[in-house]
Parts: structure tokens; sequence; C-alpha cells
């Protein structure tokens, strides 16, 4: 998944079909749409990924 920020807009970009579907499970134009809430800290060289919360 390719990450980009533009000042306080975060746009995220599937790479394959996985991706996208998963990305559907969060944002949905149709039903509603999910908050993502982090969990924990991203440290690089320590912790390679940043987790968050589906509510």
């Amino acid at each position: 998944m390719k990450i980009e920020l533009e000042g306080t807009l975060t746009k995220m970009m599937p790479e394959n079909d996985r991706e996208k579907d998963e990305l559907t499970i969060i944002i949905d134009c149709v039903k509603d749409n999910k908050k993502l809430v982090p969990v924990g800290q991203y440290l690089p060289g320590m912790k390679e990924f940043a987790a968050f919360n589906i509510e």
C-alpha cells in the first residue's frame, strides 16, 4: 500500500487486489465509513509497522 501525505490529507493507494479489498473494509462510499485509531507507536528500526484499530 502506498501512502502519501498532503498537509493533513492522507492518501492510501492500494497496489494489488488484496489491498483494494482490505481498503474497502475501511472506506465504503455506499455504507458507513470507519475510523482508524492509532494503537501504540511506530518506531522505525524497532517496530516496522504502524497499527490501527478500526472503529
